[in-house]
């Protein structure tokens, strides 16, 4: 009976590893979870959707900020919003001693304005990559170093489908949790940024100073089709970037980013990044009335046929899952690990990265793994409303960063595999290898490595925000009181 309450775990696991896209394999073991839980708990069909539905209907706010943050992230694109960003950041000339630093931060910027890892990525290895060869820097390290940059903002950014997702499933705010984690984020940033900058320093790297044109430039026809092919809005930024944006057109980012941390709702914050884009976009010439509303009808499309239709899914999974009491299993094993609540969120992180692991998809590791650790604490956790917030709090972060920023330790992860062939396609004269990716991957070194230690130690009450709730202010439930799952 155990196996077989457990068993649509295996069906979306089974179904991801066959190469079946995740909201495919959600709505497979979905379906199935609701046949097995007719059979276990002797309910009816209409009974058991009735608590799908109702699940579905506590998160409907998510859905109209997973529409808005795809389309603010278009309309960052189309106005000019990422171009300046990179444009500015450019201003001083790159070496080869500050390429890999000048890549690093122009990443986390821009992948917190876009909310894409990827498209970040495409956008800016073509750009780093070149300068690099030019100035005779590093690759190992430029290439780590705007892997990791570009992750940055798939784990921070208010437009980040999975920062979105992973919020919504341990039902938390967005807001809420990029003020929880900012001040550690930035912390991993800097220290990665000094790391990188002294690698580049003690390397002995050649004297020479390039503009971002000329790195442009030297860009072949073959990484322009490439681009085309696989990230053609990378394309559309390059072309911005070389042929200029004012630099006021990064100022949306910052009314953004402002009213973020001021704890302003996630929707105003969405609808004030397009409307501030959209008029200084007016002024710039980079945009009109029908412009926005084309880019707009894309970033609603968008995010219909990717994070909506794969949250709607998740969320359906899980409410079938914990109807049945379907992880009691795997509780049962954690809770007899974890002596405090402390070690069950350290034992949650594990738990993410054996999924990322597993799954080889950051979003599959959410959607699967996210409901076990939200059910495992709300079920076996003593506290306070707000501190049970706090504890969810940290578990949305652990499970995106844990997804995000784990990839790069993952050889067969689609982030790797994705990353080792955009730069392969666009830089044919080296021989791209996971070392690429991992080697000097400071911020994921530090991110996973540091919320881990954080967490299990209390350490994280020194950081601004970031601490979580200690004993006996929470506690784990008596072993004769725990209801598991």
């Amino acid at each position: 009976m155990v196996l077989l309450k457990f068993s649509p775990i295996i069906v979306m696991v089974a179904t991801l590893l066959m190469g079946i896209e995740v909201k495919v394999a959600a709505c497979y073991a979905t379906i199935y979870g609701i046949i097995i839980a007719m059979l276990v708990e002797k309910r009816e069909f209409d009974e058991v959707t009735d608590i799908v539905f109702d699940g579905v209907s506590d998160i409907i706010e998510v859905f109209f900020i997973l529409m808005f943050s795809y389309a603010m992230a278009e309309v960052f694109m189309g106005t000019g919003v990422g171009a300046s960003i990179i444009r500015l950041s450019l201003k001083l000339g790159l070496t080869s001693k500050t390429v890999a630093l000048v890549g690093f931060i122009v990443t986390c910027v821009l992948s917190v304005a876009t909310g894409s890892s990827w498209g970040t990525f495409a956008a800016c290895a073509p750009i780093f990559l070149w300068a690099n060869h030019i100035v005779g820097g590093s690759v190992a390290l430029i290439t780590a170093s705007i892997v990791g940059g570009s992750c940055f903002g798939d784990n921070i950014g208010l437009i980040s489908d999975t920062t979105i997702v992973s919020s919504g499933i341990q039902n938390v705010d967005v807001v809420d949790r990029i003020r929880h984690q900012g001040v550690w984020s930035i912390l991993c940033l800097v220290l990665s940024a000094i790391l990188i900058y002294f690698t580049a320093v003690g390397m002995n790297l050649p004297d020479k100073t390039i503009s971002a044109a000329e790195a442009i430039e030297q860009i072949p026809q073959e990484a322009w089709e490439t681009l085309e092919t696989e990230r053609p809005s990378a394309v559309s930024l390059l072309n911005q970037v070389k042929e200029g944006v004012p630099g006021y057109m990064a100022i949306p980012l910052v009314i953004v980013l402002v009213f973020a941390f001021k704890g302003v709702p996630t929707i105003i914050c969405l609808l004030l990044g397009i409307l501030s884009s959209f008029l200084l976009g007016i002024v710039a010439g980079t945009i009109d009335f029908m412009t926005l509303s084309d880019l707009l009808f894309i970033g609603f499309s968008d995010a219909g046929n990717h994070s909506v239709s794969m949250m709607l899914w998740a969320i359906a999974f899980g409410s079938v899952m914990n109807m049945m009491n379907a992880f009691e299993p795997l509780s049962k094993l954690i809770l007899g690990m974890a002596k405090n609540v402390r070690q069950l969120l350290f034992c949650n992180g594990l738990l993410c990265i054996f999924g990322n692991l597993a799954l080889a998809d950051e979003m599959a590791q959410i959607v699967t793994i996210g409901p076990i650790i939200k059910n495992m604490t709300d079920e076996n956790v003593e506290a306070s409303e707000e501190d049970m917030y706090k504890l969810r709090l940290r578990n949305a972060t652990l499970s995106d960063a844990m997804g995000v920023y784990s990839a790069q330790f993952v050889p067969w992860h689609c982030y790797v595999v994705y990353f080792i062939t955009i730069a392969s396609s666009i830089y044919p004269l080296h021989e791209f290898t996971f070392g690429d990716v991992i080697k000097y991957n400071y911020m994921s070194i530090i991110a996973v490595v540091s919320i881990l230690i954080l967490t299990l130690t209390g350490a994280d009450k020194f950081i601004p925000l970031f601490g979580t709730p200690n004993e006996p202010q929470v506690r784990l439930k008596k072993k004769g009181n725990i209801p598991v799952s």
